[in-house]
């Protein structure tokens, strides 16, 4: 190949790769995805450098440090005083290979996990607006505040909050445990709090460190879609309890099919808002001891709660210890901080605490200090009042929307807690279609059937969400769902 189709072929290749890119980085891309491809073989001398940097319009200059990083990482080689060439070292590319390549199907190259996690894929790109469920109103937090104590962090330059942790930061793990003992009547030490990058790390932590693949989870159902695609990704065998009026409604035992696992989120089960009775809490202790198994509580959404009344958390209620509580700021501050913490009895606390260091290192020192001082000067306790206040109108304004509108056609529970709404369709509907349907027209919700794991006991319905949509704005995207949700009633029943 002569000098001047070189010099063609990187000009084309060039504007090809031209999509607001520096100059330099346009050049080195062009010539090496031309080496890759096998448009100039091994052995082939490029132009010189002033000869390339006059066609082209180039400064040498960058003509010079272009080949210079390519030499480094290997694509050319340099002869000295002679031409500059392609390396050798690559392979030559075959005329089959050369040309166009056709790029795997989406998928195709995922494990059998990936798969599965890919195709039980339950997680929103939209993330607000009517009616998405589970998320806050972030104008709501006091991010003046936040900022100052993140800034008071930074500006004392405390170097220790640069490093690795192991656990968590300490004053912060001591504010959770005297929050705790008062507001969820829990006894535990500080040594007995890991603070994690989410509630779904926290599972997949308690995954690791407790079950071994195959082994058995009970799973409320309906229930929360995260945590069963997180314990499936994890090789276990989930198991849907059917979730009643008094919450998870656990089977007797039967020997060889103990459970490893029990998830179940008692105060405000997900998504049905029921509270789980004594009876069952008691129950499902008593399993638990029984098996050997362990109970992971969620415990998502406890501090927005609409009662006067406190419910204690199923750890303090555990005499042997089986259970591991999980709570997280996404709802009570905001989804982005990415903060939650796990509880664990003080015979599991060392093992966890290095099982945490060991799998995903830990850090966020800064933004966990911040939160210490937070929750101690009492900013928590006053956000939580106003946006308690804010969101129990909001829900009030929704419930009488969709109740009258679709009297009698829909059945909801819960309420007490939480920043979403369960809506059961008396007749039923294809909830996934409504929901495509409704979306194109503005309107964001989850199906109730994709809560489900069992389907032959799987109900359909809307979960509707109402914390980040402000009252003066609810009634009339209400109004815009419930008339499709009566196009489909119609078509249901005839």
């Amino acid at each position: 190949m002569n000098t001047a189709s070189q010099i063609t072929l990187i000009r084309q290749r060039f504007e090809r790769e031209s999509t607001g890119r520096k100059l330099r980085t346009t050049l080195y891309l062009a010539i090496r995805h031309l080496i890759l491809d096998g448009a100039l073989p091994p052995g082939t001398p490029l132009p010189a450098t002033r000869v390339l940097a006059d066609e082209l319009g180039f400064s040498r200059s960058t003509l010079v440090r272009v080949y210079e990083q390519l030499v480094i990482e290997g694509y050319l080689q340099s002869r000295g005083g002679a031409s500059t060439i392609v390396s050798e070292a690559i392979p030559a590319a075959s005329s089959e290979k050369s040309g166009v390549f056709e790029l795997p199907r989406p998928g195709a190259s995922l494990s059998l996990r990936g798969r599965e996690i890919a195709r039980h894929a339950n997680s929103s790109r939209i993330q607000g607006g009517a009616f998405v469920p589970g998320v806050p109103d972030v104008g709501l937090f006091p991010f003046p505040t936040w900022r100052r104590l993140l800034s008071k962090n930074v500006r004392f330059e405390q170097r220790h909050l640069a490093r690795y942790s192991q656990g968590g930061y300490g004053p912060l793990k001591v504010a959770l445990a005297n929050y705790l003992r008062a507001s969820r009547m829990m006894a535990c030490t500080p040594q007995q709090i890991l603070i994690l990058n989410g509630s779904h790390q926290a599972i997949d932590l308690c995954a690791r460190m407790l079950c071994d693949p195959g082994d058995r989870v009970w799973m409320e159902d309906p229930g929360y879609w995260g945590a069963r695609n997180v314990l499936r990704a994890n090789g276990l065998s989930l198991v849907p309890i059917p979730v009643d009026e008094e919450g998870i409604n656990p089977p007797e035992v039967t020997p060889g099919e103990d459970p490893r696992l029990m998830f179940v989120s008692p105060s405000s089960q997900y998504p049905t808002g029921v509270v789980m009775s004594l009876s069952r809490r008691l129950r499902l202790l008593e399993q638990a001891e029984a098996s050997g198994a362990w109970i992971i509580e969620d415990d998502y959404d406890n501090e927005i709660r609409y009662h006067p009344h406190t419910i204690g958390a199923l750890f303090g209620q555990s005499r042997t210890q089986r259970v591991l509580y999980l709570g997280t700021f996404s709802k009570a501050m905001f989804p982005g901080l990415r903060l939650a913490y796990l509880v664990v009895p003080e015979y599991l606390a060392e093992s966890f605490a290095i099982g945490n260091a060991e799998l995903y290192r830990e850090g966020r020192m800064i933004e966990q200090a911040a939160l210490a001082e937070f929750i101690d000067a009492g900013h928590l306790g006053a956000h939580l009042k106003r946006v308690r206040n804010i969101y129990q109108e909001r829900r009030n304004v929704l419930h009488t929307a969709i109740e009258s509108r679709l009297q009698g056609a829909v059945r909801t529970t819960g309420g007490m807690a939480g920043l979403h709404l369960p809506y059961f369709f008396e007749t039923p509907v294809n909830d996934v279609a409504l929901a495509s349907e409704a979306l194109d027209a503005g309107i964001v919700f989850r199906p109730l059937s994709m809560y489900y794991d069992d389907v032959q006991h799987q109900r359909t319905g809307m979960v509707l969400g109402f914390a980040a949509v402000p009252s003066e704005a609810i009634d009339a995207a209400a109004g815009r769902l419930c008339g499709i949700v009566e196009r489909h009633l119609k078509a249901a029943a005839r």
